[in-house]
């Protein structure tokens, strides 16, 4: 099993041929993977213990909280209060959960069948939605009345998607086939 560092090493010689790069630091890299769940209006304590602590298990580094920059009445949420958790990972543990995210946590989601391609921001980044943190098996076995789901925002220094896709599809990223893409989006 080929590790996830050793394959961004690989990323470079097959890029090279797609997009004539003549010099290693021109290709994409993948500079950090942020992790990020809101708590929405939970006035449960527990449950704004029981969000950092899976995170934290999940990521295998603490979460830190996210406070509202602002009050909003209509969601009965002042400034300062916890709005959500988030944990940013670089470099071997990034790469660990990289590795784990494509490799055991994915194929165990239910009715999988690829991340959209669709997915990248103008900054290039590729952000994919989990709706259940108990994929991940170090949390699995859990209770399961306290279900959440988060975002994983995976950052590159890239701008241009299709030079963001190349590199995730590089890297063993399962994502759709183009032409699955096109039919869910006429349907």
């Amino acid at each position: 099993m080929i590790h996830m560092k050793e394959k961004m090493n690989k990323v470079f010689d097959s890029l090279k041929k797609d997009f004539g790069y003549k010099n290693r630091m021109q290709a994409p890299k993948i500079t950090k993977v942020v992790i990020s769940s809101g708590v929405g209006s939970v006035k449960d304590k527990q449950k704004l213990e029981i969000i950092p602590d899976r995170l934290a298990k999940i990521a295998g580094q603490k979460a830190r909280p996210v406070e509202a920059k602002k009050s909003i009445a209509s969601f009965k949420i002042r400034q300062g209060d916890i709005a959500g958790f988030q944990v940013t990972l670089r470099g071997q543990r990034m790469y660990d959960f990289l590795d784990r995210l494509i490799n055991i946590a994915l194929p165990r989601t239910k009715d999988f069948r690829g991340l959209k391609r669709g997915a990248i921001d103008e900054m290039g980044n590729y952000t994919i939605g989990i709706k259940e943190h108990t994929i991940f098996p170090e949390v699995s076995d859990e209770e399961l009345r306290n279900v959440f789901g988060f975002a994983i925002t995976i950052v590159t220094n890239t701008e241009d998607s299709n030079e963001t896709l190349a590199l995730l599809e590089n890297l063993g990223f399962p994502l759709k086939k183009e032409e699955e893409s096109k039919q869910q989006n006429r349907g």
